[in-house]
């Protein structure tokens, strides 16, 4: 079996036996497909209905080319946040067969077509043609726009696979798809802020943009659809062979990728060539922070922080909130320079359960500690860890929320407000640590270790709030400094108090929550052992 015909139908079919075998693994799986299924196919539906609205609206053609570069985006993409998706992706598995990579390359495509994300993809744009075209011209450049269209996407998320594929079935690629929920996130943002803004300037605001996208594949095809119903064939003509020339152009990469991939050793089986140079360049953090115990504890930190796919999720996904809801609401006029303390809200619940990110690791720091003074050196160098990072960011996302809102006689104020309140977490952090430890699986998408979602509610939630208590007095002066008559010429003092008040607050904290740790390390251990 050589041929791209005699290969093809058995790849669509070992495709379907790998969706029906991963469907009779378990009863929860299953009832997820179908669940998946239903869901999606109704949202293709209401889409497909929705873009048929819009046939004889004279912003169609603006509205449906941006939507399908923003589809193809999509399809590029998913491979590198969901590898595990679709087993197909890693052709790997087929390195071992007599098939050369052109005949299989095709097989792949056709077997890339078998599944839920195609039949969306084909709903969305047999809807995107309907809404553009008018005349019989028009419906023969749709079928061709739709076809070229679909297997362009198809093709774009193999070849992003294929050449990615070394990084996906890494531990690198396993960091990528647990930052997969912080993409959806930003990209929920986005959509909903674009939404606003078409909401109220009209959708005439979008010709531009589609008069460039228009001849940017495979937005190019659905172009074609709606030059053609304006009777300029040659240029529809233009536009669908730009996509046939990405579709080839796709394939050829695709098929040298998985050439070279198929033909060259693994290099997870090599030794390292670099190994010597990166262990004499590990020392190079050390070399910036404090000597003794603080100093490597900081440095243990801030590569968890960088190392652990967990923690680093959670940096991650709390640096980008911690930005996006202050400067969105301001870029959309809706904002207060105030939701700035977001930023530093999000960053201080870092501080919380600090001993879950070791896991069973952490009775080796627990050996570590035999006196309250040792468990204060702990906690205070996890927390000056966490200042590294959040202490200039919070002060970063104030100015920039500042600057597009152009209050700046209260940056001050607001500053202030900001370390106070990352003190405050920090406290409340580093006692919840040693009173509500948790353990967090290493394995799955799940924070937090069966039985112990009671543990993360109370650490968390009783902590934000004990936080913004602790705040109260800072709050209480600035409130003052609002209503009162000459409260702005001392607004300014904010700063000052709240900085001093956070530092007070968080060496309070440190020295309560050390005794505590101290005597309760084997509670903990077994606490963050769970997982």
């Amino acid at each position: 079996m050589t041929g791209d015909v005699a290969i093809t139908p058995v790849v669509v079919r070992l495709k379907l036996s790998l969706l029906r075998n991963g469907l009779r693994q378990s009863g929860g799986r299953r009832a997820a497909y179908v669940a998946s299924a239903i869901a999606v196919l109704l949202v293709s539906v209401l889409q497909l209905v929705g873009l048929v609205a819009l046939r004889g609206n004279e912003h169609a053609g603006s509205v449906v080319v941006p939507l399908v570069a923003v589809l193809a985006a999509g399809w590029a993409v998913m491979p590198l946040f969901f590898p595990g998706g679709d087993e197909t992706l890693d052709p790997t598995r087929l390195v071992m067969l007599p098939l050369r990579p052109r005949p299989l390359v095709g097989a792949l495509l056709a077997a890339s077509l078998v599944g839920i994300g195609p039949v969306f993809t084909l709903c969305m744009l047999a809807g995107s043609v309907v809404a553009v075209a008018h005349g019989g011209a028009a419906y023969v450049f749709a079928v061709l726009g739709v076809a070229l269209a679909l297997l362009v996407c198809v093709a774009l998320a193999r070849t992003v696979a294929v050449a990615n594929i070394r990084l996906l079935t890494s531990r690198k690629g396993r960091d990528l798809a647990v930052l997969s929920g912080l993409v959806i996130a930003v990209g929920a943002q986005v959509v909903n802020f674009g939404a606003q803004r078409l909401g109220s300037g009209g959708l005439g605001q979008l010709d531009g943009t589609a008069d460039v996208l228009k001849w940017v594949p495979p937005a190019s095809a659905i172009g074609a659809v709606d030059s053609a119903s304006e009777g300029s064939y040659g240029i529809a003509i233009a536009q669908l062979a730009l996509s046939a020339l990405a579709l080839a152009g796709l394939l050829a990469l695709w098929s040298r990728h998985l050439t070279r991939l198929m033909t060259s050793p693994d290099g997870s089986t090599l030794p390292s060539a670099d190994g010597a140079s990166r262990e004499r360049s590990s020392t190079g953090l050390a070399r910036l922070l404090p000597a003794g115990r603080t100093g490597t504890v900081m440095e243990r930190s801030l590569r968890y922080v960088w190392r652990d796919p967990k923690t680093k999720a959670a940096w991650v996904t709390s640096l980008a909130i911690g930005l996006i809801v202050p400067v969105f609401n301001a870029v959309q006029g809706t904002g207060s320079i105030y939701f700035s303390c977001f930023a530093a809200g999000m960053l201080g619940v870092q501080m919380y359960n600090q001993f879950g990110q070791d896991t069973s690791a952490f009775w080796m720091v627990a050996m570590t500690i035999s006196s309250t003074r040792d468990a204060y050196v702990e906690l205070r160098a996890r927390a000056l860890a966490l200042l590294v990072i959040t202490l200039p960011y919070a002060t970063l996302v104030t100015v920039l929320t500042t600057a597009l809102i152009g209050d700046w006689p209260k940056l001050p104020e607001v500053l202030g407000m900001s370390f106070a309140l990352l003190g405050a977490m920090l406290a409340t952090g580093a006692w919840t640590s040693a009173r509500f430890p948790y353990s967090i699986p290493q394995e799955g998408y799940k924070n937090v270790a069966p039985g112990q979602s009671g543990l993360a509610l109370a650490a968390v939630v009783g902590g934000m709030v004990s936080a913004a208590l602790l705040c109260a007095p800072v709050i209480a002066l600035a409130i003052w400094a609002n209503v009162s008559a000459n409260g702005d010429d001392w607004s300014w003092l904010l700063l000052p108090i709240g900085a001093v008040y956070g530092t007070v607050i968080t060496f309070a904290g440190l020295r309560l929550a050390a005794p505590r740790t101290a005597r309760q390390l084997p509670e903990i251990l077994t606490a963050v052992s769970k997982g």
